[in-house]
């Protein structure tokens, strides 16, 4: 298991919490914080991959690094 924690950019309010958790928890991984500006999640990559991570956050409405981790 992958434990990460991702920089989120564009996050500001409680929505932008519930809209970033709302898409994560479609994907088969563990939620461990959402905040403003970051995510805290643990996923195992023969399950879910960094890009379909990446995918939901747009999915989302915001952005994070290329390089994923925050």
């Amino acid at each position: 298991m992958i434990n990460e924690k991702i920089k989120i950019d564009g996050m500001s309010c409680g929505h932008c919490i519930m809209a970033v958790r709302k898409e994560l928890s479609r994907l088969p991984l563990k939620i461990k914080d959402v905040s403003i500006g970051s995510a805290e999640i643990e996923y195992d990559e023969a399950k879910v991959t960094s890009d379909e991570i990446k995918k939901a956050i747009n999915k989302a409405g915001y952005s994070i690094p290329d390089n994923l981790q925050g």
